[in-house]
């Protein structure tokens, strides 16, 4: 993935300086230690992530975060750590 450049936005009258990853995911300074948030919250990926691992659907986990995380931003949640995690794999040695 390559590195994004910047935006910034007004948002209740402050800045909201951020890197998009996707239409719904980003990384903001100050926010959350620089890790993948869904825009515009303070909610990181890893913990929407993390309920959907341990078995809660899609629909429990947006209506949890009452809104604030779309099904969407969860599926492009779903492709970015997917894609990076295919990314990152070493190759593996030829066998004969």
């Amino acid at each position: 993935m390559t590195e994004a450049e910047p935006v910034t936005e007004i948002i209740g009258g402050e800045p909201y300086r951020y890197y998009p990853l996707g239409d719904h995911i980003v990384r903001a300074p100050g926010v959350c230690g620089g890790r993948p948030t869904f825009k515009y919250t303070r909610i990181e990926i890893t913990g929407a992530l993390e309920r959907l691992a341990a078995g809660e659907r899609v629909e429990e986990i947006v209506r949890g975060y009452e809104g604030r995380v779309t099904p969407e931003a969860m599926a492009e949640a779903v492709r970015i750590v997917t894609s990076q995690f295919l990314e990152t794999l070493p190759a593996l040695a030829a066998t004969t």
